[in-house]
């Protein structure tokens, strides 16, 4: 597997990393699964094949224990990233970035995570009650104190990724990125080349739209949390569905699948890109790291320019009390 660096100082990782949601949380989407042994075994296939970069989250159920339990004895072997920040809203607040909080959050991870030291620790959410440079600081706390290695941010705006540089580097920024989302094009993406730090992308495959595997809202569970959101509902639906479609045109003829297709966009599409798709499907994540050799011409790249331009996705990212917790 190819590597790319988490910022100008952080460590290597492999060019596509395995997004560890799913696994922790049985009815997030719908192939999600319970399934303890398959997750452990499913995290340690995905290291056997070169996927060092692990991502999970203290929200994310039981993912942070699994994970550890899947990395016990290769710890070496892997680039743990974990969240902090969303709690539970009955508390009064959705996200919190106070400095005890931070402490509080960064051991309890450590010890679920069964590890010293956490690779790459985020800020789920920026708190919009507290000042990012506080949150930050108690974050470069727990560098100082070698519970942390490199941190980072997750949705936050080009602004607030520049104050909280001023505070401690900022190795990477986490934000959805795909061909269904370019926002970052907008601004994100110069920011952080200015700074030197890694974007990490999540849900780079639309929500499952560019992996195939839904054709009606039908086909996803019951409980599956897509379909409160925008881009799955009524029309939206179907013109992201037709989407998809002409993106699966394109790979085809470039003999690859369009799961591979969008992966390969998003590493050519800038060297600081660092995909993290999530799956529980074994066969999935193999197809999936197989997108790091796929190597996309000029005039592949005009052709998925030509079918997914931006902006071309329906729908929002969020509905809109999700859009809240978003920053700027």
């Amino acid at each position: 597997m190819k590597t790319r660096q988490l910022g100008q100082h952080g460590p290597a990782v492999s060019a596509i990393g395995l997004g560890c949601m799913s696994i922790g949380i049985a009815d997030v989407y719908t192939s999600s699964t319970r399934d303890d042994a398959a997750a452990i075994a499913l995290v340690q296939r995905a290291i056997d094949i070169g996927m060092t970069m692990l991502d999970t989250a203290d929200i994310y159920g039981t993912s942070e224990a699994l994970v550890g339990r899947a990395i016990a004895g290769r710890r070496a072997d892997v680039v743990v990233a974990t969240k902090f920040g969303f709690v539970n809203p009955e508390a009064g607040r959705a996200v919190d970035g106070r400095p005890a909080r931070v402490r509080e959050a960064c051991d309890a991870s450590l010890g679920r995570l069964g590890i010293e030291t956490i690779d790459l620790y985020y800020l789920h959410r920026v708190d919009p009650d507290v000042p990012i440079e506080e949150t930050v600081g108690a974050m470069a706390d727990l560098v100082q104190a070698g519970k942390v290695r490199t941190i980072g941010l997750s949705e936050a705006a080009p602004d607030t990724v520049r104050r909280a540089h001023a505070v401690h580097p900022i190795a990477a920024v986490q934000t959805e990125y795909s061909l269904f989302s370019r926002e970052p094009e907008d601004a994100l993406l110069a920011v952080l080349d200015e700074l030197g730090s890694t974007l990490v992308a999540y849900s780079p495959l639309g929500r499952g739209f560019l992996g195939g595997r839904f054709r009606s809202p039908e086909d996803l569970a019951p409980n599956d949390w897509r379909r409160g959101n925008p881009r799955f509902m009524g029309e939206n639906f179907t013109r992201n569905v037709a989407l998809a479609d002409r993106i699966d045109a394109v790979a085809r003829e470039k003999g690859c699948t369009s799961a591979q297709l969008a992966l390969a966009w998003l590493l050519d599409r800038h060297p600081r890109v660092v995909p993290i798709p999530g799956t529980s499907s074994q066969a999935r994540l193999e197809e999936n790291a197989a997108a790091a050799d796929v190597v996309l011409t000029g005039q592949d790249r005009q052709r998925i320019e030509g079918v997914a331009a931006r902006g071309v996705a329906a729908g929002a990212r969020y509905n809109p009390q999700m859009a809240t917790l978003l920053d700027g």
